[in-house]
């Protein structure tokens, strides 16, 4: 650790070589921090905080604050960030409950200022939430998702792989993966054919994305209908298979549509 006699560091805290802490940052006991890790000024670490190596903290970061839940009684549990994540200015993540015991903020994630991510959260790897996103509590957000500014999300929902949705949306359906979303109610605007381009998806599999949520949004089946036809129609693939096991796992539903006014 580089030594800043200005910052408060418990002595039970555990931390990594390499860390960089600055003037005023605040790490509680029963703390992790791991390799190479920077910690700007004025950052906060609470009891419980698990940072993964080489993440990047910025000023007025929180980690770790007790659930902003009236049923949290002061149970034990954990707010982790994976390795090589960035924590912009002024975020917060929560510790978990007892109804998981952590919150997880994945690897390789850009969470931007005064971003939000309550208890029991679980955020995967390669994640981006734009400035002020802000996730209610036991949200899943998958790999790849990128969330614009001011997104809203509802407790309990889903958001699934390689998804983009727009800026100042309220999210209280699951977003299936591969889609964009947009509009007040938020609905579904395509497949995000460019954010799969660039992480490698072929075109064909691509195609078969389009050809799968044709059949959910544009041919009028119910939702076990149109996985049916999904299912006998495309030909079996990690794509397809994560796609109809989204939709047809969801518990509070998909977004509807995308319906010109």
């Amino acid at each position: 650790m580089i030594n800043q006699p200005l910052a408060s560091v418990h002595p039970d805290a555990i931390v990594g070589p390499n860390v960089e802490i600055g003037p005023f940052v605040f790490i509680d006991k029963n703390v992790e921090i791991g390799e190479g890790t920077k910690i700007a000024a004025n950052a906060t670490i609470l009891e419980g905080s698990r940072i993964g190596r080489h993440c990047n903290i910025f000023p007025g970061a929180v980690i770790g604050a007790i659930p902003q839940d009236l049923k949290f009684r002061g149970e034990e549990t954990l707010a982790i960030i994976g390795d090589h994540t960035t924590i912009r200015e002024c975020v917060t993540v929560n510790r978990g409950t007892v109804a998981k015991g952590q919150t997880v903020v994945g690897s390789h994630c850009l969470l931007m200022a005064y971003s939000h991510v309550a208890h029991d959260c679980v955020v995967g790897d390669h994640v981006i939430m734009a400035n002020s996103c802000q996730l209610a509590g036991e949200v899943e957000i998958e790999e790849h998702a990128i969330l614009g500014g001011g997104t809203l999300v509802h407790q309990f929902t889903k958001i699934g792989k390689h998804v983009m949705i727009q800026g100042g949306c309220k999210v209280t359906k699951d977003v299936p993966p591969y889609v964009t979303a947009g509009r007040d109610p938020l609905s579904f605007a395509g497949i995000n054919s460019i954010g799969l381009r660039r992480r490698g998806f072929s075109n064909e599999t691509i195609a078969e994305i389009h050809n799968a949520y044709r059949i959910i949004y544009q041919e009028k089946l119910n939702t076990t209908n149109a996985l049916a036809k999904i299912e006998e129609t495309i030909p079996a693939s990690a794509e397809r298979d994560e796609l109809v096991g989204f939709v047809r796992s969801s518990s509070r539903g998909i977004i509807k549509g995308y319906f010109e006014e």
